[in-house]
């Protein structure tokens, strides 16, 4: 498939938004008798321009999914839900000041989105100081659920201590404990480096190398160069988006891929379907997948209801973050819903520690001392094809990793994670 670098008005038609407004309408709603019909209003916070474009879109999708489905039965607290999305430009100054403007002028009661770490770290900071909650879907830095948790953020996806001692040890186990590591040169890249120094720690391995890349670089022969030098068991990529599709296919054409094998804390369907046939190789963390009983469990009709509506909408499957979104909103929306208030304590506390039955099989929670959601991280081997009856299917699920071995416990997060909640 062709490589999926989209510009910001092909972006918003995709994702069916409107280029005048970046406000996603929602169905008809009618309201009960004696009761107003103003609509409860969300924020939703993406990477719409940027080398994170394509998973914005995919969270777009996913979050009115959730949205849809609640206007359908109903709304929330008896009211319709109204999704706003802006744009923060891959850029965490502008990510705050898009919060504000949601907030202050937009009237929103809560915030989700971002997927740049160091974009959710400053939403975050500046959502606690609007006094708003705010569900990070798709960003994964550490620092969001421990040394800089906010009372009113969630995690969604998995921390880069969850990713990295999730993917390592199997890592090592298949190709030897010498690695290269192509970083990210932000919260996120630093963070999951750091977590594979930890597992090599434990295993006698080391790191032969670590390249720290501007996000957006498109040439990486400057540190391609190096790796044959090094001679690592494993080439490392911590790169993401269309970062990760840069390194894959210059990697490819200059003969890496078929010297050394390549592996990760993550990879994403994007990703692959932007990736030509050559350079689709690797084995990869994967934090959801939109079939198979090994991830959605059997008879989870919650998960097929998903696919099967993503699939007519986008003639497409989702993504796992179609999936990260779709999540948050909708437990953000049950919160306002069980707490009956948009109150944003009583909204987080009744979030925090409640378990539920999702997109996956098993149940999870947003665990109570550090708003971390707690579910499996599976491990993949990407295929240069899709299958015989689904040529969007590129991944073969090796393993399945439980979120309470791969997770910081529960006493290291408390000594790390202050939560303070307002009196």
């Amino acid at each position: 498939m062709a490589d999926r670098v989209i510009s910001r008005d092909t972006f918003l038609k995709g994702a069916g938004i409107g280029a005048a407004t970046l406000s996603i309408g929602f169905p008809a709603f009618i309201p009960h008798r004696g009761e107003a019909a103003e609509a409860i209003k969300i924020g939703l916070i993406e990477e719409i321009t940027g080398t994170y474009a394509a998973f914005a879109r995919s969270e777009i999708r996913g979050a009115n999914l959730a949205v849809d489905a609640w206007n359908k039965r109903g709304g929330v607290l008896g009211r319709p839900v109204q999704l706003l999305v802006e744009d923060n430009q891959n850029n965490p100054g502008v990510s705050v000041e898009k919060a504000r403007k949601l907030v202050n002028q937009d009237k929103v009661v809560a915030l989700a989105g971002t997927i740049n770490s160091s974009a959710a770290l400053s939403t975050s900071a500046a959502a606690a100081e609007m006094n708003v909650p705010f569900i990070d879907s798709g960003s994964h830095a550490d620092q969001i659920s421990g040394a800089q948790c906010h009372w009113n953020t969630f995690q969604t996806c998995h921390a880069t201590w969850m990713q990295t001692h999730g993917t390592g040890y199997s890592i090592a186990k298949k190709f030897g404990k010498k690695w290269y590591l192509i970083t990210p040169d932000y919260a996120f890249g630093h963070a999951v480096a750091a977590g594979y120094q930890d597992v090599l720690k434990n295993v006698g391995g080391q790191v032969v190398g670590n390249d720290l890349t501007p996000l957006g670089t498109s040439d990486f022969s400057t540190y391609l160069t190096k790796i044959d030098g090094a001679k690592p068991d494993c080439i490392i990529a911590i790169v993401n988006g269309n970062d990760l599709v840069n390194f894959l296919k210059q990697a490819s054409s200059f003969g890496l891929l078929k010297k050394y094998p390549v592996a990760g804390p993550q990879i994403d369907l994007e990703t692959a379907w932007a990736l030509p046939e050559e350079a689709r190789v690797g084995y990869w963390g994967l934090e959801w997948y939109y079939k198979g009983d090994l991830v959605l469990g059997k008879g989870n009709k919650l998960a097929a209801d998903f696919v099967a509506a993503y699939r007519k909408a986008h003639q497409e499957p989702p993504t796992a973050h179609s999936c990260f979104a779709y999540v948050a909103v909708d437990r953000l929306l049950w919160a306002i819903n069980e707490a009956k208030t948009v109150d944003a304590v009583k909204v987080s506390k009744t979030l925090a520690g409640a378990e539920f039955k999702s997109l996956w099989e098993g149940t999870a929670e947003y665990r109570t001392v550090d708003h971390q959601l707690m579910w499996p991280l599976w491990f993949a081997e990407l295929r240069k094809t899709g299958s015989a009856n689904d040529k969007f299917d590129y991944f073969d699920i090796i393993d399945r990793q439980p979120p309470e071995k791969i997770a910081q416990s529960a006493s290291v997060q408390a000594t790390v994670c202050k939560l303070n909640y307002p009196s």
